[in-house]
Formats: C-alpha cells, sequence, structure tokens
C-alpha cells in the first residue's frame, strides 16, 4: 500500500523542523560561549538636591560650585574680546613736533617743542616738515575746524609742503584729514577741544598718506594765536616712541566688574538655596523625632501601674533586678508593668524617656 501524499507532506514538513531546529541551535551555541552583551538601559536621573536632602545626606562642595565654576568659565572667556580689542585700540605712536615762530623785527626765532603729541591709527608714522596753515573764514567767521565743505586754505606760491592746523569737534576725524588733504596739505594737526583731556589715538581709515597727529589744546591755541597775527610758523613732525597696549582698558574693567557682581550673585543665590535646604531638612528630623517622642509617651501613659508593696516579690533581695536601670525596687516604689509583664519603675521610665525620646 503506497503511502498518502499527506503523510509525506508530513514528514517532509517534520524534517525540515528538525533541520531547522539543529541550524538554529549551532547558530546559538557560538553566542552562548561568549560573554553576553549588556543591557541597554536609558540612564537614571541624577538625584537633585531635594532628593539628596530627603536621603538624609549633604550636598558635597562640588555639587554646589558647579553653576558658580560654570558661570565663571564663561564670564572668563567672554571677557577676553574686549580686552583685546581695547588692547589694540590704546597701542600708538608718540610724535615729537618742533615749532619755529619766526616773528617780525625778531632777530631769532623763537622755538618750542611738543612731546604730548599722538599719530592717529591710520597715518603713516613718518617725518615731515612744512609751515602750518589755518583755514580761511568762512562768512566772516572764523573757520577753526574745517567741517564745512567750502572750508579753504591760502596757501602761498612759494611754499612746498604745508600743514594744516585744525580744532577737534563737529565732524569725524576723517572728514578733516580729507578736506585738508584735497587742498594738498602733507600733514593735519589736530588740536583737542578739551582743555583737561590728553590727545586721543584718532581712526580715520581711507585717509590715505596724509600724515595726522593730535596735540592738547593749549599747545593748538598757542600755535593759531601765532597764525592768526600772519606770523610763519614751521612745523617738524618726528616719529616718538611706540607705546604698547595697556593690560585693562576702561571698559574692560567695567565688563570684568559687571562679570564679578553677576557671578557673586549666582553663587549667592546657589549658597542661599543649599541653605535652604538645609534647614528644611534638619526641620523635618527634628519634627520627626518630636513626633517619636509624642508616640512614645502616649504609649508609656497608657501602661498599667501599682505601687510596690511590702511582701511583694519584688521586695525579695533574689528577685530579679532592674534591667535597665540594675537597681533593686523598694517598697512604695510605683512601676509600671511593660506588655512583657516586665516591670520598670515609673521615675527610671521617665527619666530614660526625656534622655532618648526614641523610646
Amino acid at each position: 500500500m503506497g503511502a498518502s501524499p499527506r503523510a509525506g507532506r508530513g514528514r517532509q514538513g517534520g524534517e525540515r523542523r528538525d533541520r531547522g531546529a539543529l541550524e538554529g541551535r549551532a547558530r546559538a551555541l557560538p553566542l552562548q560561549s561568549g560573554p553576553r552583551p549588556p543591557r541597554l538601559s536609558a540612564p537614571a536621573p541624577e538625584p537633585g538636591p531635594r532628593a539628596a536632602v530627603a536621603a538624609g545626606g549633604t550636598m558635597s562642595c562640588a555639587g554646589r560650585a558647579g553653576p558658580a565654576r560654570l558661570a565663571a568659565l564663561a564670564l572668563l572667556t567672554c571677557s577676553l574680546w574686549p580686552v583685546r580689542a581695547d588692547n589694540a585700540s590704546q597701542e600708538y605712536y608718540t610724535a615729537l613736533i618742533n615749532v619755529t615762530v619766526q616773528e617780525p623785527g625778531r632777530g631769532a626765532p623763537l622755538t618750542f617743542r611738543i612731546d604730548r603729541g599722538r599719530y592717529g591709527l591710520d597715518s603713516p608714522k613718518a617725518e615731515v616738515r612744512g609751515q602750518v596753515l589755518a583755514p580761511l573764514p568762512l562768512h566772516g567767521v572764523a573757520d577753526h575746524l574745517g567741517c564745512d565743505p567750502q572750508t579753504r586754505f591760502f596757501v602761498p606760491p612759494n611754499i612746498k609742503q604745508w600743514i594744516a592746523l585744525l580744532q577737534r569737534g563737529n565732524c569725524t576725524f576723517k572728514e578733516k584729514i580729507s578736506r585738508a588733504a584735497f587742498h594738498n596739505a602733507v600733514a593735519v594737526v589736530i588740536y583737542n577741544n578739551k582743555s583737561k583731556e590728553e590727545p586721543v589715538t584718532m581712526t580715520h581709515p581711507g585717509t590715505g598718506d596724509i600724515i595726522a597727529v593730535m596735540i592738547t589744546e593749549l599747545r593748538g591755541k598757542d600755535i593759531l594765536s601765532y597764525l592768526e597775527k600772519n606770523i610763519s610758523v614751521q612745523m617738524t613732525i618726528a616719529v616718538g616712541t611706540r607705546m604698547p597696549p595697556k593690560n585693562f582698558s576702561r571698559g574692560s574693567l567695567v565688563f570684568v566688574s559687571i562679570s564679578f557682581i553677576v557671578l557673586m550673585i549666582i553663587s549667592s543665590a546657589w549658597l542661599i538655596f543649599y541653605f535652604i535646604q538645609k534647614i528644611r531638612y534638619t526641620n523635618a528630623r527634628d519634627r520627626n523625632q518630636r513626633r517619636l517622642g509624642d508616640a512614645a509617651k502616649k504609649a508609656i501613659s497608657k501602661l498599667t501601674t501599682r505601687t510596690v508593696k511590702k511582701g511583694d516579690k519584688e521586695t525579695d533581695p533574689d528577685f530579679d533586678h532592674c534591667a535597665v536601670c540594675i537597681e533593686s525596687y523598694k517598697q512604695n516604689d510605683v512601676v509600671r508593668i511593660l506588655p512583657c509583664k516586665f516591670l520598670h519603675g515609673t521615675k527610671r521610665l521617665q527619666s530614660c524617656e526625656s534622655n532618648s525620646p526614641s523610646i
């Protein structure tokens, strides 16, 4: 009798299942020989200050100083930028200026020296010599600033090089220098407009090869007084000393001060938060101890009391002493009967209770 197709298919299916099981077991064997890979799980959240306080621990110094250190690092990194920028602007070259005044009717010329001059930041650091000229009056009014588009200079034909004398204010340094350069001046000397202020390092990008120097208001008005009298003034400008940048400018000092104040505020806030948590933890602990003490008093008050009388077995010298006080019972002693049928002196129990509220 031939086998049925269903039976054949059953045997084939069984063989395939057995073969699959063997292959699966063979593939699983190498995995069992090596160490099992660790399970991947989400990291547990770090306990905050409240959890640390509830657990009875104290926050470490590193935990308290963490935000303060990060804030200090960030503020220190930011404070380096303005220091670099201010240092670059503080670097300058001094200008040594010799002035020669040739007054009519005077044999020897008058000479004086200006040591407090300062080259502009964008000016060529070079030596130059020429006659000093001031702008012509505009509409009958003296023009000392050189900011008006109609500013003019009267240059005698026999003068090859001349230097413009202008006052600070009313327009940018670049505008003043550019107008003087338009009239072929080889240099511009700008005197300050405040008597108590030292010369500053002028910024005038895009003015070309013209030399720009600033002097004090006092020296500038001295030279201007000679020019207003039509007295010839010659000037020689020489390069002085290169002054290195200062460590801190006023703006950088203000920024660092503000950063320090912000850091102190952050640190103070963090310390206040820490001490508040500490106080809360201490209060919670005290409340817990008081609650346990009240519970102990309540439990003790419910115990049965009796007075030891003459002839009771407790007065027998061979009777067990109090296990806590290590003393024998006496007549008229008031004792409490504990749930374990053990006797304990009332006074002694109260003294133990006051010394250890958690009993």
